[in-house]
């Protein structure tokens, strides 16, 4: 039944129709810390392991080099109540911030306590820089059961020195936030699974995957009622797009020649992430005045 749904609603996707009302626990970010962020922090430790120790090897494709997004956090979270720790993704704005979902905070659920925020390293578990933080901010109107204002600022306990590994990227400027950005070519990047059923391997390392931004008359065909002005979204053509443990993480274009980060991960549909369904991201240009109060 599932899969009759999931194709009935691409189909209407296509045709540009409504595909009716999305229950909050079919979209990614609402109780995401207990039923993605640890399952695939998890996974993601275990690979590592085997791979660090020698027991798999690379196979298919190539990770992320190091320093090719030197703004990319890895973020691995202590949760109330939870056993296990859960993973997102963030972008270092400056020296002694991370911009990163809300939902990775507190879900609507389940609320975490900590952060450990790994910068300069292709692996989320081991190297890189490593602090430890719980001074988080989330938007004040943050409001998990329909994802809106879905970003936080983390602050770092101490400045970080930049690298070639390590370095901030740039916010949209004044100038810049009234562009849709619709029709550009974006990179989203992060640790989280590369499709759905494939799970996490021993080559999971920071992956990357250019993407399409598609208007939001567009992504709100699929998304009814969840879309506001302040989303952001790229297609799904292709079987392309975020997923599990990506949450929180960049989605950066290159515009008049500088790179500048665009969007956060926020949600997609939990049916799949590489069905076809667009992937959403909270629009960074909605938020450049609680950012840069926060900076």
């Amino acid at each position: 039944m599932k899969l009759l749904v999931v194709l009935l609603a691409l189909t209407a996707i296509a045709y540009g129709k409504s595909v009716g009302p999305i229950a909050p626990e079919n979209l990614t970010a609402y109780g995401y810390l207990k039923n993605i962020g640890v399952p695939e922090g998890e996974r993601i430790k275990k690979a590592e392991e085997a791979f660090l120790s020698g027991q798999s090897r690379i196979v298919g494709g190539l990770p992320a080099a190091l320093g090719q997004y030197p703004y990319q956090a890895g973020l691995i979270s202590d949760i109330i109540g939870i056993t296990g720790r859960g993973v997102c993704g963030g972008t270092l704005i400056s020296n002694n911030r991370v911009l990163t979902a809300a939902h990775c905070w507190y879900d609507g659920q389940n609320q975490a306590w900590r952060f450990t925020v790994v910068l300069g390293s292709v692996l989320l578990f081991s190297g890189g820089t490593r602090l430890e933080t719980s001074a988080v901010i989330m938007h004040p109107n943050w409001f998990p059961w329909l994802i809106r204002n879905d970003v936080a600022i983390i602050y770092l306990p101490s400045s970080v020195s930049t690298s070639a590994n390590i370095a901030p990227i740039a916010l949209p400027t004044e100038a810049e936030a009234s562009e849709s950005f619709a029709g550009m070519r974006a990179i989203a990047s992060g640790f989280g699974a590369t499709s759905s059923d494939a799970g996490i391997s021993s080559n999971q390392f920071l992956s990357h995957v250019s993407l399409n931004v598609i208007t939001n008359s567009v992504c709100g065909v699929a998304f009814p009622g969840i879309i506001q002005d302040s989303h952001i979204c790229t297609s799904g053509i292709g079987s392309v797009g975020v997923c599990g443990g990506d949450s929180g993480g960049p989605l950066v274009v290159t515009n008049n020649g500088r790179q500048i980060v665009i969007g956060v991960t926020s949600f997609g549909i939990s049916f799949g992430c590489d069905i076809g369904y667009p992937s959403a991201f909270a629009r960074v240009t909605s938020y450049l005045d609680f950012i840069k109060q926060n900076i």
